[in-house]
């Protein structure tokens, strides 16, 4: 349990003795919304703004604020992070994040919680339109890099 010191007690794991190495983690996530909703996103007609844009800046910083929000994970210098949208042509948005780093720790955290981000977003700028939108399964799909090695859903 390498997140615990002796006593028990929580801590941020030292890295200062692993590898840098390129390390990629890909995550997804969707979100399920009326047939109307979603065409409302398609063309442009939600009053918030442009909802792709807006998500894909919020998946972004995410990406690069994720240490913040989870306690244990180390601020990264992230190399690359892209944000990708696509649907079923009915009821779901599907959100694709893919972070890139040169470092001692994964970005898998930063892949979820720019997925999540983005997806929260989707949410916020739509809920007006409706509010029982479903956010989920988010989920790592892939990472590489690391003495761990690689994972591929």
């Amino acid at each position: 349990m390498t997140h615990f010191n002796e006593q028990g007690r929580a801590r941020m794991v030292d890295i200062s003795g692993k590898d840098v190495t390129v390390r990629t983690a890909v995550a997804v996530t969707k979100v399920t919304m009326n047939p109307e909703t979603l065409e409302a996103i398609r063309q442009g007609r939600i009053g918030k703004g442009d909802v792709l844009a807006v998500a894909q800046i919020a998946g972004i910083q995410g990406a690069k604020k994720t240490s913040d929000w989870i306690p244990m994970c180390h601020p990264l210098a992230l190399n690359g992070v892209d944000i990708r949208f696509h649907d079923n042509g009915v009821d779901e948005l599907h959100i694709q994040a893919t972070v890139k780093t040169e470092g001692k720790t994964g970005v898998e955290m930063e892949a979820l919680t720019a997925a999540s981000a983005a997806a929260l977003t989707v949410y916020d700028m739509c809920k007006a339109m409706q509010k029982d939108m479903i956010i989920g399964p988010t989920m790592l799909l892939s990472k590489s890099g690391g003495k761990n090695g690689d994972f591929s859903r």
